[in-house]
């Protein structure tokens, strides 16, 4: 990934990642496990449904430590099947 995370940001700094996904009851959980690997915590995700209730947009705030851990978690959470987007 060519980002310019490090001209931006001071790190460690909490990153606040929106996830979406399909409307599955485990999608948070799904989340919350990548997130465990590498930064372990105690998350509070917020869940909103979609209109149609298809899809579930999860935000959830991370504690970051530098650029390449941001363009892994970015990876991680893409990786799950249920995820269309990681924003």
């Amino acid at each position: 990934m060519k980002t310019k995370f490090n001209e931006l940001l001071e790190f460690p700094c909490v990153l606040n990642f929106k996830v979406m996904g399909l409307a599955v009851p485990n999608l948070a959980d799904l989340i919350i496990a990548v997130l465990q690997k590498d930064t372990p915590a105690d998350y509070a995700p917020k869940i909103k449904p979609s209109s149609k209730g298809t899809y579930h947009s999860v935000s959830i705030a991370v504690t970051v430590t530098s650029q390449e851990h941001i363009e892994k978690l970015y990876k991680d959470l893409s990786a799950i099947d249920e995820v269309r987007y990681v924003l």
